[in-house]
């Protein structure tokens, strides 16, 4: 199966299933665009509505998926009009935090759950959380649209937001230093990120800084539009976010694992095929005790997201959908019937 997905995650941590299930998703590499998003697999299958279902929504997490977690409960509400919704993006490390204390319903992360939180949730219930991988997002970075810079390798990133340099490279504090001349040959790049809470900030930490301790000039931000707004209003800018946040306003690079290596640009084609470094699940953390069936409206929400009309949003918000079998085992692993 090649590549696939399979650097996307450490699928040993939590019992989720295994690398195959994505294997199928990888046909999506040439799957024709639908006004002028990617297309979603034809197996998928549309919602059907359910009776009695009533309560309340409740979503504590990532920031990166806000967009998609508002779209979702949006559009799940004209379903069904006796559900309530209420959706905090305070980042992916909330999350866990949240369900343990019974103050929300889903935890979306936008990374892999750590083992300190999974410990914590077992504690607490006796058993691990589910995690569920509803979408594939791309970690895109971002310059100023002016900026003639293309494409970058994973240890030049490292060599300009760390200050450990686990990849080996030298500091790295002007443009000039990455090839550029004229009036950016000599200025200082300014460095945007993310702020400790948000998962984006870890998967940035653990695949670009090799675990490593990013610069004290790096710039954090609450959230990933203030990033992509701080990179849009400085020509001499860097940042990353995730690749639905993007505007007009930046340029979103190519990415090579190593110096001299091809790089690939965050789309469709290398998220699928495993070529673009930076690719992820989005997830849905959930307390679903296994052997037990999940209350109605959780139940009919996680068909919706399985949904062709789900998955439609996904391609809709700028990330990726997964494939109908990688759906159909989610459901299944939750003993939801399709």
């Amino acid at each position: 199966m090649g590549k696939s997905l399979a650097g996307l995650s450490n699928f040993g941590r939590i019992k989720v299933w295994a690398i195959a299930c994505v294997a199928a998703g990888l046909y999506f590499a040439s799957a024709p665009k639908a006004h002028g998003q990617l297309a979603v697999d034809p197996d998928l299958k549309p919602y059907k509505v359910a009776s009695g279902v009533s309560g309340q929504i409740k979503s504590v997490g990532s920031d990166s998926m806000n967009p998609l977690m508002l779209l979702w409960t949006e559009k799940f509400k004209t379903y069904y009009k006796g559900v309530r919704t209420e959706v905090e993006g305070q980042g992916s490390s909330k999350a866990m935090p949240a369900l343990i204390e019974g103050a929300a319903s889903f935890g979306p992360m936008s990374r892999d759950a750590k083992s300190n939180e999974i410990a914590d949730f077992e504690k607490k219930f006796g058993y691990k959380p589910m995690m569920i991988p509803t979408a594939i997002d791309l970690l895109a970075v971002y310059v100023h649209r002016d900026n003639p810079i293309n494409e970058l390798s994973l240890p030049q990133l490292d060599s300009v937001f760390s200050s450990t340099r686990k990849l080996g490279g030298d500091a790295i504090d002007k443009w000039g230093q990455l090839g550029l001349s004229g009036e950016y040959e000599s200025g200082a790049i300014a460095m945007f990120g993310r702020n400790a809470a948000s998962g984006t900030y870890g998967f940035f930490k653990e695949k670009v800084l090799g675990n490593g301790d990013y610069r004290e000039l790096v710039n954090e931000q609450p959230g990933s539009t203030a990033v992509i707004q701080s990179v849009g209003e400085n020509k001499f800018a860097i940042g990353y976010s995730g690749v639905g946040f993007k505007t007009s306003a930046v340029k979103a690079i190519s990415l090579s694992a190593k110096p001299g290596e091809k790089a690939f640009a965050p789309n469709a084609e290398n998220a699928y095929s495993g070529d673009y470094p930076l690719a992820r699940y989005l997830y849905l953390a959930i307390n679903h005790k296994p052997g037990t069936k999940l209350d109605p409206v959780r139940r009919e929400f996680i068909r919706f997201i399985f949904s062709k009309e789900g998955q439609e949003i996904v391609a809709k918000e700028g990330s990726f959908p997964i494939d109908a079998a990688t759906a159909a085992k989610a459901l299944k692993m939750l003993d939801i019937a399709q």
